[in-house]
C-alpha cells in the first residue's frame, strides 16, 4: 500500500532512485515492491470483504465479531461488478481484507476472476484459515501475496487476537502458503504492549525465511480507538524505527534481503533521512528523492477501502466517513468526484494542514502524516498529527 517506509528500500539501499524511472513511474507497470513511487497514484484498493472474524482482535479497525453478516455484505456479482470497474479504472491492486477474508466462500473465485481482469490480488488475514488445500488453490489462481497478521509471539499475539492457539495456527497457515509458492509476509501493529517483540519477531522472520514484514504504528479506529493511551511516546517510537532499522541492517549485512517496512506514520520517512545524512550522505540524496516520488500519505489518492456493504472510505481506518456506494456509483465515479469537501482537500492535503505540519521541512515527502489519528486525538481532521515525534529543529 502507498502508506509505506520501506526501511530496506531506503535505509538499506535496495531500490535506487533510478528504479521506477525505468518504468515509466507509472502504476499499471510498476512491479508491486516500486507501486509506492507511481506518479499517477491510481489507488491500491482494500476491500474489506466481510465484517465477520473468527478472532477478536483488541485493536481491530472494523470491529469484526464471529457474526453472520452475509445479508448486508456485497454479494459475488457486485464483487465482479467493483473489479471490473477497478480494472478499467487502473487501480493495480485489490487487497481481500475482513474480517477475515478467508471465511467468505466465495473467496477463491473472486480471487481468480481479478487476476484475470489483470488485478494484482493480495490477501489480509489472520492466518489461522489457510490449509494446505486453500493455499494451493490460492497458488493456481495466482495470487500475489498473503500479509498475516501476528503482534508478537505466542501468549503476546493470542493476547492480542482474543483466542487462545491463534498464533501456533497462523505459523502453520504461514507454512502452508509458503508450501504452496505463495510470498507471504507479516503485519505488526506496535504499541506499549508488544514493542519489546519486535527482536523476536525478527528472530522469527529468519527462523521462518518470511521474506517481508510491515511494522504498523497503532491508529485510533475501531476498537484500537481505546488504546490511545497504550501508544508509544515519541522517544520510544524513535527507538523502535531505529531498531527496525539496526536488525534490518543486521539482516542484509548476513546476505539476508527481506523487504521491511513501516506503515502509517511518514514521519519515518525524514528520520531514515536525517540518519543516513550523517552516515552516508550519497544514499541520503537518493532517499530524499525517493521520498519526493513517494509523496507521503496517501489517504484519498493512492489508498482507498471498500467495506463490506460497498461504502468507499479515503483508507481503511475511515470507517467513519463514507464518499458513496458502489451498490449506486461506480467506485470510480465517487474517487474522482471532488464535490465532497473532504474528497477534494485530501487530493490537495498538504494546503490544508495545519499545527507544526504546516510549516514543516518535510510537507512535500509527508503531506501531513495520518489525517484519521489527528481528527481522533484533536477532534480537528487537518490539526497535526500527535504521532509526529520529529523534534522542533528537526522539522525547522
Amino acid at each position: 500500500m502507498t502508506v509505506m517506509i520501506g526501511i530496506s528500500k531506503l535505509y538499506c539501499g535496495a531500490v535506487e532512485a533510478s528504479d521506477p524511472l525505468r518504468y515509466g513511474r507509472e502504476s499499471s507497470q510498476l512491479p508491486s515492491h516500486l507501486l509506492q513511487f507511481s506518479r499517477d497514484k491510481k489507488p491500491v484498493v482494500v476491500w474489506n470483504m466481510t465484517k465477520r472474524c473468527n478472532l477478536r482482535c483488541v485493536h481491530c479497525y472494523a470491529f469484526a465479531e464471529d457474526e453472520n453478516y452475509t445479508g448486508d455484505e456485497l454479494s459475488t456479482d457486485e464483487g465482479r461488478a467493483l473489479m471490473d470497474d477497478l480494472a478499467s479504472f487502473g487501480s493495480p491492486v485489490i487487497l481481500f481484507s475482513g474480517g477475515e477474508p478467508l471465511l467468505r466462500e466465495d473467496l477463491a473465485d473472486l480471487i481468480d476472476y481479478a487476476v484475470k481482469k489483470g488485478l494484482r490480488a493480495v490477501i489480509s488475514t489472520n492466518g489461522t484459515l489457510i490449509t494446505p488445500e486453500k493455499a494451493r488453490i490460492f497458488a493456481r489462481y495466482n495470487l500475489s501475496y498473503i500479509g498475516v497478521s501476528l503482534d508478537g509471539l505466542s501468549e503476546v499475539n493470542d493476547t492480542f487476537r482474543g483466542v487462545k492457539g491463534a498464533f501456533a495456527r497462523a505459523i502453520e497457515g504461514i507454512r502452508n502458503a509458503r508450501e504452496a509458492g505463495i510470498k507471504v509476509g507479516l503485519r505488526f501493529t506496535i504499541n506499549k504492549r508488544n514493542v519489546d517483540e519486535i527482536p523476536k519477531i525478527f528472530d522469527l522472520l529468519e527462523k521462518e525465511n518470511i521474506q517481508r514484514i510491515c511494522f504498523y504504528h497503532l491508529v485510533y479506529a475501531g476498537r484500537g480507538s481505546k488504546l490511545i493511551e497504550e501508544d508509544l511516546s515519541h522517544e520510544e517510537s524513535r527507538l523502535a524505527v531505529t531498531l527496525i532499522m539496526d536488525r534490518t541492517k543486521a539482516l542484509f549485512d548476513s546476505g539476508r534481503f527481506p523487504e521491511v517496512l513501516t506503515v502509517d506514520n511518514h514521519a519515518d520517512g525524514p528520520f531514515i533521512y536525517l540518519r543516513l545524512l550523517k552516515e552516508d550522505p550519497r544514499r541520503a540524496s537518493e532517499v530524499l528523492t525517493l521520498l519526493k516520488m513517494n509523496e507521503g500519505n496517501s489517504s484519498g489518492v493512492g489508498i482507498a477501502c471498500i467495506d463490506e456493504k460497498g461504502n468507499v472510505h479515503a483508507d481503511q481506518f475511515w470507517r467513519h466517513l463514507s464518499f458513496g456506494n458502489v451498490r449506486e456509483r461506480p467506485f470510480s465515479a465517487i474517487w474522482t468526484d471532488l464535490s465532497n469537501p473532504v474528497m477534494a482537500r485530501l487530493k490537495e492535503k498538504r494546503k490544508h494542514v495545519g499545527g507544526r505540519c504546516s510549516a514543516c521541512r518535510w510537507l512535500d515527502v509527508c503531506a501531513g502524516n495520518f489525517r484519521v489519528r489527528a481528527e481522533a486525538a484533536t477532534g480537528d481532521l487537518w490539526a497535526h498529527d500527535p504521532q509526529c515525534y520529529l523534534t522542533d529543529a528537526e522539522i525547522a
